[in-house]
């Protein structure tokens, strides 16, 4: 099918922020999307118009809500005063067309514990080995083979030489306690992005392995809690460089989490 998307949307933007490690360029213009067991090729057909390669029912019961189609970003971007907030109002502009994806909470919390203290190169490589480790085997439209996001039923009863293979390091444990806490029903998921921020914090953070960075990832990425700012040395850069009299959460809520990206992905950018 062919779509025009009238709001903001950049799918290299989207690709290279930080929130997702499974979107990968085929070439300039397309870009292939694995979310959970779905797969999505995605092609630039002319501005603001890409072709992807399913049907309108699968794009409104699985693209759309992933995509948060129904989030109006260009209207998140007005809220900033360029005379206020030059920095973020710079930011934002720079970053005209990222949007936060609705991901699965399980693989968001999977992939950020898989995260900590490494680079993006290595956190697609592990998130990618475990898929090949405990995935379902698919196939996309163009029948070559891609591996769906294994469940947390399927990670939790991996042994350990298998998690190993994975190349997590440390992180394996953290892992396996995740899994099996999601498996059991101690952690509720999906309870999880109907709770409060407060709520949600709590419960992430009885999780193994699991600090408030981590578990502000899990509620802005993958219970879309778009006021979750997640702090990291990026942002922790960009608070002590551009905010030094503190940064104005209360004037961007309850999207503080946007804001958050469009910072991230901009300050980053102009570091390499």
């Amino acid at each position: 099918m062919r779509i025009e998307f009238t709001d903001d949307f950049d799918p290299r933007l989207i690709a290279e922020s930080g929130q997702c490690f499974r979107w990968y360029a085929l070439d300039d213009k397309r870009w292939r999307v694995l979310h959970g067991a779905h797969c999505l090729i995605l092609t630039e057909a002319g501005p603001r118009t890409y072709d992807l390669d399913c049907t309108e029912a699968e794009y409104d019961a699985v693209w759309r809500p992933y995509l948060d189609m129904d989030e109006s970003y260009a209207a998140v971007r007005a809220r900033i005063d360029p005379a206020e907030d030059p920095f973020l109002y710079a930011a934002a502009e720079n970053q005209r067309g990222l949007r936060i994806l609705r991901q699965d909470p399980w693989e968001a919390l999977a992939s950020f514990i898989i995260s900590q203290n490494r680079n993006i190169p290595a956190i697609r490589r592990s998130i990618e080995l475990l898929c090949q480790a405990a995935g379902a085997a698919c196939r996309d439209s163009r029948e070559a083979p891609y591996f769906a996001f294994p469940t947390p039923e399927a990670v939790a009863a991996m042994d350990d030489a298998a998690l190993a293979s994975c190349k997590l390091g440390y992180r394996d444990g953290y892992l396996r306690a995740a899994a099996e806490a999601v498996a059991s029903g101690r952690v509720d998921l999906a309870a999880l992005c109907r709770a409060s921020p407060e709520a949600s914090l709590a419960s992430l953070l009885t999780l193994k392995g699991v600090g408030v960075k981590v578990a502000a990832c899990v509620q802005l990425f993958g219970l879309h809690q778009l006021d979750a700012f997640p702090i990291d040395v990026w942002i922790r850069r960009v608070l002590d460089a551009e905010y030094p009299g503190g940064y104005p959460r209360e004037r961007y809520s309850p999207y503080n989490g946007v804001c958050q990206q469009y910072m991230f992905a901009y300050y980053r950018g102009k570091s390499f």
